[in-house]
């Protein structure tokens, strides 16, 4: 007798349990994931369409040892890198520890530049995007390349300029202790927009957003030329 199904199997918390066990038990088949749930293989099935689809598993073929039976290999299910990130996992532990042994052993200096270092990438491939922008588009064309990177950014404006906030933060965590981090990204908005800007909120210090008032920016024909500073 197949086992009774306890809950919906629309409901989310549910394809959470799913992909719980398959990051603690590894690559999975549906019926040894509907075994360990108490759900039947049918609803089992129907969380991990969904879970296909939404990028969070990824369907393999069984790996085989020994001989090989009649027929296909039953698909195992295993979770994509996407998924991974969906569950707390230790690396901010890991980036503090790391900071924590650079400040002792360079001071804060050495944190600064590290934080700088961080983010030429970003600048590199930012800097190409707002040249070619009008000075009064530059605000909206960085918080596009940034939602595009994962920063949730969104662009308001106010009688003496922009306002940009980005509703998430990568390393807010980390930031909380090593504010080195919000710094060097509000360097790094500047040299990119060519003016001064001023950060007044960040997720790191209990704010809802990350918030950076963004001065209007003289309407000439210059475009960013500032230096990015040494790591």
């Amino acid at each position: 007798m197949e086992p009774v199904e306890k809950v919906s199997p629309d409901d989310a918390p549910t394809r959470t349990r799913v992909t719980q066990t398959v990051l603690e038990n590894g690559p999975s088949t549906a019926a040894d994931l509907a075994d360990q749930l108490g759900l039947t293989p049918a609803a089992v099935r129907r969380h991990l369409d969904q879970l296909l689809a939404d990028g969070v598993l990824e369907a393999r073929d069984q790996r085989v040892t020994g001989q090989r039976g009649r027929g296909r290999p039953a698909k195992v299910f295993a979770i994509t890198d996407a998924g991974r990130d969906g569950f707390a996992h230790a690396y901010d532990v890991l980036a503090v520890g790391a900071l924590r042994y650079l400040a002792e052993t360079g001071g804060g200096d050495a944190v600064m530049a590290f934080a700088r270092h961080r983010l030429h990438d970003l600048e590199d491939r930012y800097r190409p995007l707002l040249q070619l922008a009008e000075p009064a588009e530059r605000p909206q064309v960085l918080a596009q390349a940034l939602s595009r990177d994962g920063f949730a950014a969104s662009v308001g404006t106010t009688p003496a300029g922009a306002q940009m906030c980005q509703h998430h933060c990568p390393v807010a965590h980390v930031a909380e202790e090593f504010p080195q981090m919000c710094e060097a990204e509000t360097e790094m908005f500047a040299r990119l927009l060519g003016t001064h800007v001023q950060r007044l909120a960040t997720i790191a210090h209990g704010d809802g957003v990350c918030t950076t008032h963004l001065p209007h920016t003289p309407d000439t024909s210059s475009t960013p030329t500032a230096e990015r500073l040494p790591s």
